[in-house]
């Protein structure tokens, strides 16, 4: 057997031929593959970081909650110290006072918060504004 430039040794022979097109193919789809694997975990770790950040949220409601109980236990308090710092004729006028100090105070931060929830501007304006600006740019 003479070693001709037509015929393979042994050593090629043994070792897999791979075209172009199948390498190629073979490349995207490892990429592929990479890029969503790396997609779940980026959206797993926003999840675990959501459901802590969830947590977190529950707990400050809850001590603000309690807070705000304190808060209204002790001005109900105040409120009697000074309506019985006052003299029996003027104890009435003292918690009527109060009354309506409180009810004006409540009902003014009322429309201040229905005027705040209002807002045209909707969630994520200036982001959506971005996006758009964006788009527009390209």
């Amino acid at each position: 057997m003479s070693d001709s430039p037509h015929t393979e040794s042994p050593r090629q022979a043994r070792e897999p031929r791979t075209a172009a097109p199948d390498g190629l193919l073979a490349s995207l789809k490892q990429l592929l593959k990479t890029v969503l694997e790396t997609v779940q975990v980026r959206l797993e770790l926003m999840g675990t970081e959501l459901e802590v950040e969830k947590s977190r949220l529950f707990d400050v409601l809850v001590m603000a909650l309690l807070s705000l109980v304190f808060l209204a236990l002790g001005l109900v308090l105040l409120c009697g110290t000074v309506i019985l710092l006052f003299p029996d004729g003027w104890r009435l006028a003292a918690a009527a006072g109060l009354a309506v100090f409180f009810l004006a105070g409540g009902l003014g931060l009322l429309f201040v918060a229905r005027r705040r929830l209002r807002n045209p501007l909707g969630m994520f304006h200036a982001s959506a504004k971005e996006l758009a600006r964006d788009r527009g740019e390209l």
